[in-house]
């Protein structure tokens, strides 16, 4: 049976300069595992899920999501972020333990082609809505729509991302290299 090598990762007129600052997969895992987290990411074709597993085996959080064809090439769907309630009583911070899952989100969207992540910050209540926001936000994403079901175009929105919320997109690789510094050793972040 043949074998097929990934697919390339994402490249832009930026990359050839800038790649050194991108963290590769196993650096971002070794930088989990230095915090305690053991992060496990499976995949099944489009679809793939995120687990964080604390010391003792025990879920702290996930993320899901598939990676989609688009007119302007792939496109990493982040779909959910799950954070067990147990980490809110941990030391490390939330933003701490989102920023893991999603770097392996999207590091495994960037060798898989993508070169856009897309999410829905879910608008449940407006308190956690405007946190999810910033969140997003401070991790890089930006604002490009609001679906509030106003329009026929929110039907669509909110028949992909199932409900109410801010849709926010960002550069894959913008990300990485905006994360890069956090998951790189800092010996050769310093020498770059």
């Amino acid at each position: 049976m043949a074998s097929f090598p990934p697919n390339p990762p994402a490249v832009s007129p930026k990359t050839p300069l800038n790649f050194s600052l991108i963290p590769s997969m196993s650096e971002i895992m070794e930088s989990s595992r230095a915090q305690g987290l053991r992060l496990r990411l499976r995949s099944l074709g489009p679809f793939f899920r995120v687990r964080a597993e604390g010391e003792g085996g025990a879920e702290l959080g996930r993320a899901e999501g598939v990676i989609r064809p688009w007119l302007k090439g792939k496109v990493l769907h982040l779909d959910s972020m799950r954070m067990a309630r147990e980490t809110l009583a941990m030391d490390r911070s939330i933003f701490g333990l989102g920023l893991f899952l999603g770097a392996v989100a999207v590091r495994h969207g960037f060798d898989r082609g993508c070169t856009r992540a897309e999410l829905l910050a879910i608008n449940d209540s407006p308190l956690y809505h405007s946190k999810l926001v910033r969140f997003y936000t401070r991790m890089g994403f930006k604002v490009v729509h609001e679906v509030d079901g106003s329009s026929m175009g929110d039907l669509a929105h909110m028949l992909v991302w199932g409900g109410r919320g801010t849709r926010m997109d960002a550069s894959i690789e913008e990300l990485l290299m905006k994360w890069g510094k956090r998951f790189k050793p800092q010996s050769q972040y310093s020498s770059l």
